[in-house]
């Protein structure tokens, strides 16, 4: 007797549904297609990836968990608006990790990794030679996940996409003129210390390069804007 054949699972499909959402949620922000504070509706989200409200929640709430999504009661979901207290704290993170992960890839590095990472610097010099700001945005913020998947530390992987994803937001809220916030140049310099096998010159790039993207930002507490439009318009 032949055994009865068991019908197929939907979970694959709902998971790679799920992810789909999240993926394309992100990658709009990093090329700033999505602007902090826009409403996700659930019902046009689902019309787009051809999923359910309950597959779109759970990717949103997946957002919200990594601090890309606000989720408010009875108004729905919203691309974040980062503070400035948060930038400051994202930027602390990342100089904290980011020179370790550095240093795991360099104990990693191989001449496909150094091919990958070059190949890379090309795609950013073109993107920025045609003044495709978007593609230019995504790379960058791309650079840093593709140094961290070099260096094979999964914790740390996990934690730079999601702050990457946060930087994007910050950036497009705070930064001071049009002015490339991730520079080739910067990531041309940390190649060539991965490539020359020097842990201090490839820290002392990473962490220069972040304090410069910060530095680039105009980072002020909406508090004191208060204070001094008072202090303007008071009699």
């Amino acid at each position: 007797m032949a055994a009865k054949t068991r019908p197929k699972s939907d979970a694959p499909d709902a998971s790679d549904r799920v992810s789909r959402i999240r993926e394309g949620v992100t990658a709009a922000i990093l090329e700033h297609r999505l602007l902090p504070g826009t409403k996700l509706g659930e019902d046009e989200i689902g019309e787009i990836y051809g999923a359910s409200r309950t597959l779109v929640r759970t990717a949103l709430q997946q957002l919200a968990h990594e601090g890309i999504v606000n989720i408010e009661k009875n108004r729905g979901a919203f691309v974040a608006r980062p503070t400035p207290a948060d930038a400051r704290e994202v930027f602390e993170a990342r100089r904290l990790i980011e020179p370790t992960i550095v240093d795991h890839a360099i104990d990693a590095m191989s001449p496909a990794w150094l091919d990958r990472l070059q190949q890379h610097l090309t795609e950013e010099r073109e993107a920025e030679l045609r003044g495709d700001a978007r593609a230019s945005v995504r790379l960058s913020g791309e650079f840093h996940k593709l140094v961290a998947e070099m260096s094979g530390h999964s914790i740390y992987i996990g934690f730079l996409k999601e702050m990457i994803a946060r930087s994007s937001l910050i950036i497009l809220l705070y930064r001071r003129h049009d002015t490339p916030a991730c520079g080739t140049d910067h990531h041309a310099g940390i190649v060539a210390a991965i490539r020359n096998r020097d842990k201090q010159a490839a820290r002392a790039q990473m962490l220069s390069h972040l304090t410069e993207i910060e530095d680039e930002l105009f980072l002020k507490d909406p508090a004191a804007d208060e204070l001094r439009l008072a202090d303007v318009l008071g009699v």
